[in-house]
C-alpha cells in the first residue's frame, strides 16, 4: 500500500474509532457493546465487496484498500474481502453478487450499478441470512444498512459555488447542465440539490443526464451544448463530477472558448484537483472516503457478527422499497485552490509531490502549493 493509502488508512480507522466511541457516552452502552460481541459468529468472518465501476478513481484507489484495510482492522487480522467490480453493468454485478450469497459470505457492501436493479439480488442475500449494507448509493431491496454522503448537500455545494463564482455574470449567458447517470440514484439528488440553489437565477440553456457518467460522453454531450448554444453564450458548467468535468473542458478548449468558464466537479479526484491548481477547472467536491470506507466496513462487520447497528446509524432514511434503513451520512467540503492544503494534501489522500508533476509545478508555487 503507498504511502497516501497507509495516511488515508490512518484517518479511517480514527474517524471509525471515533463514530465508536461518540456512541458509547454511558457505562451500559459499554456493557451491551460487550454483551454483542460475545455473539460473534464462529471462524474468521468474509465480507463481500460489490464496486459499480473502474472508470472513477476512487472506487480502486481508495475505497477497496481502505474498507480491506478496516475490516483487517476490526478483525485482528482475520476478516477478509472477496471483491467484485462490475464494470458499470447491472446484469454483471448482479451475478457477482449471486455467486457471493452461493458462496455464503457473512454480508455484503454494495455500490450498485443500478438501485432498482440489484434489489433482486439484495432479496436473496436477505433470504439466505446475508445481511446488506448499501455504500455510496442507497440500493433498493431489504437493505440492513446505509452509509454515504449527504448526496442533495452535493449538489448544493457544487451549485452554490458556481453562482457565487459567476457573481453578476449569472445572468450573462447560459448555464449547461451535466448531470450524472440516471440508473444511479445519487445523481438524482445532486441534480435536485443544485437545482435548489440554481433555478431562478440563472439560464440552463441545455442540459444532459450522461449515460454511464462516461467523460467521453459528457464531451460529446458538451460539444452538442457550444454547438447549439453558440461559444461565447456559456458562462458557467455544471458538472456532476471530476471525470465528466475533464471531458467537458476538453470540448471547450476544442471549441476556442477562453477563458475558460467556471466548470464545477465532485469527488476530487488527482486529475481534478490538478485541474483546479491549473485554473481550468473551478472546484470539486471532497468527500472523505477514509470516514466513509471506515464506516462501510464497521457497519459491516457488526451486521455479520448479528449485531445492532444503533451505537452507529443515528439516522433512518427510506429507499423506494424498504423503510427506516440505519444510516449515516458524512459531511462534504467544497474544494477550490484555496483549500487543497486543508483537504486532500492535510488527509493524506494525495502529497504536495502527487499533485504538483512538472507540468502543474510553476501553478502550484503560484498558490502556494509547496
Amino acid at each position: 500500500m503507498n504511502a497516501h493509502l497507509r495516511r488515508a488508512a490512518v484517518a479511517a480507522a480514527a474517524t471509525a474509532m471515533a463514530v465508536s466511541l461518540a456512541a458509547c457516552g454511558s457505562a451500559k452502552e459499554s456493557g451491551d457493546s460487550a454483551k454483542e460481541s460475545s455473539k460473534k459468529k464462529d471462524g474468521p468472518l468474509t465480507i463481500g465487496l460489490l464496486l459499480p465501476e473502474n472508470q472513477t478513481a476512487r472506487y480502486e484507489k481508495f475505497d477497496k484498500p481502505l474498507i480491506e484495510k478496516r475490516v483487517s482492522e476490526l478483525t485482528d487480522g482475520t476478516g477478509k474481502i472477496v471483491y467484485a467490480n462490475a464494470k458499470q453493468d447491472a446484469s454483471t454485478q448482479n451475478q457477482q453478487a449471486d455467486t457471493m450469497v452461493t458462496n455464503k459470505v457473512d454480508a455484503l457492501i454494495v455500490d450498485a450499478v443500478d438501485s432498482k436493479a440489484i434489489a433482486g439480488s439484495v432479496k436473496k442475500a436477505k433470504e439466505a441470512g446475508i445481511p446488506v449494507i448499501a455504500f455510496d448509493r442507497l440500493a433498493e431491496g431489504p437493505i440492513d444498512g446505509y452509509v454515504s454522503f449527504d448526496n442533495e448537500e452535493v449538489g448544493r455545494v457544487q451549485g452554490q459555488a458556481l453562482l457565487d463564482e459567476l457573481g453578476p455574470k449569472a445572468k450573462d449567458g447560459d448555464i449547461v447542465m451535466m448531470n450524472g447517470a440516471i440508473t444511479d440514484p445519487n445523481a438524482k439528488l445532486f441534480k435536485q440539490g443544485a437545482k435548489s440553489v440554481l433555478d431562478g437565477k440563472v439560464t440552463i440553456g441545455k442540459e444532459y443526464d450522461t449515460k454511464e457518467w462516461k467523460p467521453e460522453n459528457a464531451n460529446a454531450n458538451m460539444e452538442g451544448a457550444i454547438s447549439a448554444l453558440g461559444k461565447d453564450k456559456i458562462v458557467g458548467v455544471y458538472s456532476a463530477n471530476d471525470g465528466m468535468a475533464g471531458g467537458i473542458i476538453t470540448a471547450l478548449k476544442g471549441a476556442g472558448i477562453s477563458p475558460l468558464p467556471p466548470v464545477t466537479g465532485q469527488d476530487a479526484e488527482l486529475a481534478g484537483v490538478q485541474r483546479i491548481v491549473a485554473g481550468e477547472q473551478f472546484m470539486s467536491v471532497y468527500k472523505p472516503y477514509p470516514a466513509e470506507a471506515a464506516i462501510a466496513a464497521e457497519m459491516a462487520v457488526k451486521v455479520a457478527k448479528g449485531e445492532s447497528l444503533d451505537s452507529i446509524a443515528k439516522t433512518k432514511l427510506d429507499s423506494a422499497t424498504t423503510k427506516g434503513i440505519p444510516s449515516v451520512l458524512v459531511p462534504v467540503v467544497s474544494l477550490t485552490q484555496d483549500n487543497i492544503n486543508d483537504t486532500v494534501i492535510k488527509d493524506g489522500i494525495y502529497t504536495v509531490d502527487e499533485i504538483c508533476t512538472a507540468k502543474f509545478k510553476s501553478k502550484c508555487d503560484a498558490i502556494g502549493l509547496k
